[in-house]
């Protein structure tokens, strides 16, 4: 795989075009996310965002354009490959195993890195046994920074969504990530909810050094949390900057509100 010097970045997307049939998804998009930043994408409905999420994780591959991973060309790779190198996701719809308990599903994350075979898994003895209890610990302190605990043998399918929101976090935390991918999630939150969920994105970055990329349509929580944004319209990139230059950029107000002499967003 090519390789390039990437100083402080994590993520370089480069003229990236992805169409299906007739309908363009993504039209020679191009951004780099800096090392330890929280990155936006904002846009209206349509407009392409969870589409670069997918391009990045493995799920879509575009027909044009390259993608590098800490310098390391990610451009066509199978999604387990791509999730092995530090990248890690969340859905807009939540993913969970709604039948196991939470402890499980965060289990389940990382599941590429036991090495036991089937033999020894079975037999739950040696290298599988150390490798149950090492990855054990690092759920339960996923599951503590999530202040997750009370719920950790909880079956996921008999809670609330919030929490179910929290869990599907948790485990994309369990992959112990390097670049943090979360597709909307806030959505459907009570304001407490958004708030608790900001705190662990926030604290995601602080205190493990995760880069993030959040798509999200709340525009408060985008403004007070992120370092730079990405607006997207009908996938092109028509903006990008600090939250301050962006909510004022006449261009991202037409976006959004059809008249670029209106109220900034």
């Amino acid at each position: 795989m090519q390789a390039r010097n990437t100083d402080n970045l994590e993520l370089q997307i480069e003229k990236l075009e992805l169409s299906f049939g007739g309908i363009t998804a993504l039209d020679d998009v191009s951004c780099q996310v800096r090392k330890g930043e929280i990155f936006g994408i904002i846009g209206p409905n349509g407009a392409g965002k969870t589409s670069i999420l997918n391009c990045v994780s493995g799920f879509y591959r575009a027909q044009q354009g390259e993608i590098y991973f800490e310098g390391q060309r990610i451009t066509g790779l199978r999604p387990d490959k791509i999730a092995r190198l530090g990248v890690s996701r969340t859905f807009q719809n939540i993913q969970l195993y709604t039948g196991l308990t939470v402890i499980d599903n965060l289990m389940a994350a990382r599941h590429f890195y036991f090495k036991s075979t089937w033999l020894e898994g079975g037999l739950y003895f040696g290298r599988a046994h150390r490798e149950e209890v090492k990855h054990r610990r690092t759920v339960e302190e996923t599951l503590k920074f999530l202040e997750l605990e009370g719920w950790r043998k909880s079956v996921v399918g008999s809670l609330p969504y919030g929490i179910r929101k929290r869990i599907d976090l948790g485990r994309a935390l369990a992959q112990e990530p390097k670049l943090l991918l979360l597709d909307e999630p806030m959505a459907g939150m009570n304001v407490e909810e958004k708030e608790d969920m900001a705190r662990f994105i926030l604290d995601a970055r602080e205190q493990r050094g995760i880069t993030i990329i959040l798509i999200e349509h709340d525009m408060g929580v985008v403004m007070d949390i992120t370092d730079r944004i990405m607006v997207l319209d009908f996938g092109c990139r028509i903006a990008e900057g600090t939250p301050d230059k962006v909510k004022h950029d006449p261009s991202v107000i037409k976006a959004y509100l059809g008249d670029e002499r209106a109220t900034p967003v």
